[in-house]
């Protein structure tokens, strides 16, 4: 029996990108089964192209909830309509090679034990490794680990990007949805590091995509005020989420410290940054991240699509600790 892959693309206001993007998905040497796509509330010509399409399954949010909040609703959508064994995630502005998804698979059905968590290789335009969404290889893997990833041609990861990364259903089930009120940042890695706790996680490099950033570079170049969502979200992620184990969440901390000092030390507007930091932690000690109940409790689908009583799990159903 053949393996169901739902694609799941969250958009905003980048018409073009996504319709080569949507494009590329549409002509996987290995298809994917169904499309969903989740429009965050586009104000450009993005409603209207999605209404010529017949073959995609559109999720219409009333507000831009972000990837975490686009993503939270795009699953639920996919596991509730579509019996996914595989879930497929992916921004708008990226463009996955014809063979990308066929290479995944390829390495889900010959990897032991079977991973939960498939990453792609991500580049930009010219080729060049994406630095903003290279996977993190499992610190103090095991010679065995190793090895077996070798086998398949892969690389134990411990996280990886929603750039494009397939998960098994199943465990998504078991482990929840992205948090919504990870606006901005950190919200992949936190949901990844959550499923892959305890379970095997493949960085792919035969599979490759292409993200389609306006510039090459890492997330952390000269945040400016958004600086105070990557502080609160990994506060959030280190002193509440199950993503990672306490020791972990230590060698994590340590080393997100020592990037934050450089980037303060690098930016033009130091000031800035500092305020972001220190309401960052203050927001982030004070209270956990809000249910997606409450996050999304006035996004309802616009179009019908979905029904506009439905939306993800409460916070109940992600693991906190």
């Amino acid at each position: 029996m053949s393996t169901r892959v739902v694609a799941v693309v969250v958009t905003w206001n980048r018409r073009d990108l996504l319709v080569e993007a949507l494009d590329a998905l549409r002509k996987q040497s290995a298809p994917v089964s169904a499309l969903v796509v989740v429009d965050n509330a586009s104000t450009d010509e993005t409603p209207a192209t999605l209404r010529t399409y017949d073959d995609l399954d559109v999720v219409t949010l009333a507000e831009n909830t972000g990837g975490a909040g686009g993503f939270a609703a795009g699953i639920e959508r996919a596991l509730d309509a579509h019996a996914p064994d595989l879930i497929w995630l992916m921004d708008d502005d990226t463009v996955a090679t014809p063979t990308a998804s066929e290479r995944l698979l390829d390495v889900y059905a010959s990897a032991d034990p079977t991973p939960v968590v498939l990453a792609s290789r991500v580049v930009w335009t010219d080729g060049r490794d994406h630095p903003m969404n290279t996977p993190r290889r499992k610190p103090r893997a095991s010679a065995d680990e190793v090895r077996r990833a070798a086998a398949v041609d892969a690389i134990p990861v411990r996280s990886a990007s929603f750039v494009s990364i397939m998960c098994d259903a199943d465990t998504v089930r078991e482990r929840g949805l992205p948090i919504a009120d990870y606006f901005l940042w950190n919200d992949d890695f936190e949901y990844s590091t959550r499923l892959l706790r305890g379970r095997t996680g493949l960085y792919c490099p035969d599979s490759v995509v292409v993200h389609k950033t306006k510039a090459f570079g890492s997330t952390d170049a000269d945040p400016g005020s958004r600086f105070y969502y990557e502080v609160r979200n990994k506060t959030w992620l280190f002193t509440r989420s199950r993503g990672l184990a306490p020791l972990e969440k230590a060698v994590y901390g340590g080393s997100t410290a020592r990037r934050w000092i450089r980037t303060i030390a690098a930016s033009s507007d130091r000031r800035t940054l500092w305020r972001g930091l220190g309401r960052g932690l203050r927001d982030g000690i004070r209270s956990g991240p809000r249910s997606n109940e409450v996050v999304l409790r006035n996004v309802r689908t616009t179009d019908g699509s979905n029904g506009n009583d439905r939306l993800p799990p409460t916070d109940g159903d992600f693991p906190t600790s």
